[in-house]
């Protein structure tokens, strides 16, 4: 990864926001860890996070409505869903509602960095793509 990912993870169970940030903090990345829509809220006006690593299964606001929220007011943050309770009701939603990726539970550390790696390259295409037509040598529109 060129720049350095900000990644979000939100999970109910500490061991697995522990295991998360151990993970990728391992992989360079900027990793902050949260377990309530509240406290997801918080931290993303605070400063937006590139990747949001989100447990479906969570007290208070479930992961399909944190999803929900993430994507209306920060769409340019990729999720990735990672859940012990995988259903194909729930990668339907998820996928509708903008997820990027949709990984069941138990995931080993590889799988946690390639999903992240991925959803970073993803997010780097998408922004450029978002910018205008640059002009060429001959002073052409490309």
């Amino acid at each position: 990864m060129k720049t350095t990912p900000k990644i979000l993870i939100v999970d109910d169970e500490e061991i697995i926001r522990l295991s998360y940030e151990r993970i990728l903090e391992g992989a360079h990345c900027r990793v902050q860890a949260v377990w309530t829509w509240d406290q997801v809220n918080r931290a993303m006006q605070e400063e937006p996070f590139d990747i949001v690593l989100l447990d479906l299964r969570m007290p208070g606001m479930d992961g399909i409505d944190v999803l929900r929220e993430l994507k209306a007011r920060w769409p340019g943050s990729e999720v990735i869903v990672i859940t012990g309770y995988p259903t194909l009701e729930s990668v339907k939603q998820a996928v509708s509602l903008g997820a990027f990726d949709y990984l069941a539970k138990p995931v080993g550390p590889a799988q946690v960095i390639a999903a992240a790696n991925a959803a970073m390259l993803h997010k780097q295409w998408a922004l450029q793509r978002e910018i205008p037509d640059q002009p060429n040598l001959k002073g052409e529109a490309s």
